[in-house]
């Protein structure tokens, strides 16, 4: 539990904090790379960490992520740039990648099939305080002391975290010698790392005919099927694809893909419309999506009853349609909205996030062995962190390439780093009503083209849901 609020008030504090960060450091054009590099790294290394929690134990590889992402954290508190915090937040990821995976494949472990749905609502409860402590804290730090310290108040968390785990856990593992993937592992980095760099630079700086974007993109795909070749002649593959033929478990992972790009399409981006099109302060922006977060609990532990009474498939349709609520209410938004609505839409999303990703892990943690529990739970990790992944790069290009073509066609002397000024109160309040005008209006249609697409994603995510097969309905 300790692990993953660590990795839950990351998510929350950092969200919070990024205004403050890119007013600070500057670069917005960089800002989804903040969210992308992290999420890259998390996305890459998780099937491998599940892999190897299954043949080494939990607890010393659990351990090995623990303390890297301890040492991005402090390095990304002394980053002096855009760019350095960049690279530090790759080291922080490479850490994270372990942590809740890990430790959800923990609870797996200890507690029987019957008692896993209502266990993974009560663990839940540490998104809840996460929720309410992350954003305020953040939001203080921000505006009292110094962003840094959203990055340092992991610190003490990790250690407790380290010390529980080696003072409490203990296992049995038979000692045996293990061929690791290496080669899988590699490939999967490059298939990777080349699709995100393709997503967050094509269109806005680079052309998508250009021969950079053009042949990583071509890498990708290259890799990517190498990477399938490689897995099926491994004998301890990062990825067994055998997992994969259970229908239910495929479907889950799929819609766990599109529930991710989601989930950080919303979290990156609600701070800077409630800050910048708004006008409210960093605190009241990171309560505006704490509210997601809050939801999120809630509904896990109802999902835990629900799971038992009416089935898996009907648990997870629930979810499927408060995802798409919530989605409605971010596309209808605007500057008058105020907080509150932005609220109720986290509010919602986080309800059908907590009733698909429990009904998900339960559901795929009863249908696998011991030997392949800690990869089954990391690959439906790696589904959602890969959608995250995508949604940063994808979402933040978009984001990026609408803005600019706003501001091309009412104004050439802005471009998009001129949208710094909106999240800066006292630079905000000097500018022409005009330009403020028109950068909040650009901001907003250019936000609205992210949630359009945010809420083509919860579509898709239901109708997915509904392939789920119905068998599922009479037990857990």
């Amino acid at each position: 539990m300790l692990a993953m609020f660590m990795g839950a008030i990351e998510a929350t504090i950092v969200s919070t904090a990024m205004p403050a960060i890119v007013a600070d450091l500057g670069g917005f054009t960089l800002y989804s790379w903040v969210f992308s590099a992290y999420l890259l790294m998390n996305a890459v290394t998780v099937l491998i960490y599940g892999k190897l929690s299954d043949l080494f134990g939990r607890k010393p590889i659990l351990s090995i992520g623990i303390i890297i992402f301890l040492i991005g954290s402090i390095l990304c508190g002394f980053a002096t740039s855009m760019k350095t915090l960049i690279i530090f937040r790759l080291i922080q990821g490479l850490g994270a990648g372990a942590v809740t995976p890990i430790a959800t494949t923990i609870v797996g472990d200890i507690y029987t099939a019957e008692e896993r749905a209502k266990i993974q609502g009560y663990l839940s409860s540490v998104w809840g305080i996460s929720a309410i402590t992350g954003p305020a804290v953040g939001g203080l730090l921000v505006q009292y002391v110094s962003w840094h310290y959203v990055f340092w108040i992991n610190i003490p968390l990790g250690v407790l975290a380290l010390l529980g785990l080696w003072l409490f856990l203990h296992e049995n593992l038979a000692k045996k010698k293990h061929k690791i993937d290496y080669i899988g592992a590699t490939l999967l980095t490059i298939a990777i790392s080349s699709l995100m760099f393709v997503l967050v630079e094509g269109g806005s700086h680079r052309p998508w005919s250009s021969w950079q974007v053009l042949g990583l993109l071509t890498m990708s795909v290259v890799a990517f099927i190498c990477f399938v070749y490689q897995e099926g002649r491994a004998s301890e593959p990062v990825m067994p694809f055998s997992i994969w033929k259970e229908r239910s478990i495929f479907i889950a992972n799929i819609t766990s893909l599109t529930t991710g790009i989601m989930l950080i399409g919303i979290s990156s981006f609600l701070p800077t419309f409630v800050q910048g099109v708004m006008e409210q302060t960093a605190i009241v922006a990171g309560f505006s999506l704490t509210t997601m977060s809050i939801g999120w609990p809630i509904s896990s532990a109802l999902a835990g009853k629900m799971l038992i009474t009416i089935g898996y498939r009907k648990t997870s349709i629930t979810g499927g349609v408060f995802l798409i609520i919530g989605s409605i209410a971010f596309v209808t938004m605007s500057a008058s909205s105020g907080p509150i609505w932005a609220a109720v839409g986290s509010f919602f999303v986080g309800v059908g996030m907590g009733l698909t990703s429990t009904a998900f892990i339960v559901s795929i943690q009863s249908t696998v062995s011991w030997q392949q529990r800690g990869i089954a739970t990391a690959a439906n990790m790696f589904m959602r962190n890969l959608g995250n992944t995508i949604g940063a790069a994808l979402l933040g290009g978009i984001l990026n390439n609408r803005l600019s073509n706003y501001l091309n066609e009412k104004d050439k002397s802005l471009t998009v780093d001129d949208a710094n000024i909106l999240l800066k109160a006292n630079e905000r309040d000097k500018l022409p009503y005009s330009v403020r005008n028109l950068l909040q209006d650009g901001l907003t249609i250019s936000l609205h083209s992210v949630y359009y697409i945010v809420l083509a994603f919860a579509l898709i995510s239901l109708l997915l849901i509904f392939f789920i097969p119905k068998k599922e309905d009479s037990s857990v």
